[in-house]
């Protein structure tokens, strides 16, 4: 499936015309010059998951820093990190409902996908099961 790219600001979305705040994406560099030091490793965890992903129709995650968070986006936008003052809220997507103690906030359904958010302190949290999830994320959106 191919992204739509908006002609303003260059950020990718899954619908033509995609409802969205016209502001450009920056750059990871950029974006860590401002956030508290933990936010860096943190996504370098979550993004050594991510990077390795491939759907079965080459679709990849594109990773997408804006002012509140970082994006990670197959066909849309399936999780993202985003910094909060003790720690930094991740936040996925998945077509089923989770039932975990390390989910941070009740469960939101949308649309026949579930909306999951646990909070990360340090890299290590990133562990095999938050992997998991994340797998099975961006394998949803993509299907």
């Amino acid at each position: 499936m191919a992204l739509w790219t908006c002609p303003d600001c260059r950020r990718r979305f899954g619908k033509r015309h995609q409802s969205h705040e016209c502001a450009p994406a920056m750059d990871l560099d950029e974006y860590f010059s401002t956030g508290p030091e933990r936010e860096r490793p943190i996504f370098d965890a979550v993004w050594d998951q991510l990077s390795t992903l491939v759907g079965d129709d080459g679709d990849e995650v594109y990773v997408e820093p804006v002012s509140v968070g970082i994006f990670f986006k197959g066909r849309r936008t399936f999780a993202q990190l985003r910094p909060m003052t003790r720690w930094v809220a991740l936040s996925f997507n998945l077509d089923r409902k989770l039932d975990s103690g390390r989910l941070s906030r009740k469960v939101v359904a949308n649309g026949g996908r579930f909306a999951h958010v646990v909070n990360l302190t340090e890299p290590t949290e990133v562990d095999e099961q938050i992997r998991d999830w994340l797998t099975e994320a961006f394998f949803d959106d993509v299907r």
